[in-house]
């Protein structure tokens, strides 16, 4: 199942978050981990800075329950496929797909 984001302007810097907080009961997040597909579909980790099919991976932070992304640039009309893995403290691994289009307000 994926889950999706409101639309971003190409033109926005802007942040957009993963709550984790249901899944967790009394465990925390220890690791996060960003990917976004590229153009062929192929799942492409991203870090600071990175830009997968126009769309670019500014940051990533978390707090115990929730994964947060910042994203800028992107193609207009275009749905990227945004993935967020979580590892926990007990070592449990969560992944969930979320998509975000790019639209021009």
């Amino acid at each position: 199942m994926s889950y999706k984001w409101p639309d971003k302007d190409k033109d926005e810097i802007i942040d957009y978050s993963a709550d984790w907080s249901r899944f967790l009961g009394n465990d925390i997040i220890s690791a996060v981990t960003w990917f976004i597909d590229d153009a062929d579909g192929v799942k492409t980790q991203v870090s600071d800075a990175s830009v997968v099919n126009g769309l670019q991976f500014v940051t990533g932070t978390n707090t115990t329950t929730v994964a947060t992304a910042r994203f800028s640039l992107g193609t207009n009309n275009v749905r990227y496929n945004v993935t967020c893995r979580i590892t926990t403290n007990e070592g449990l691994q969560y992944e969930r797909s979320i998509f975000l289009r790019v639209k021009e307000k």
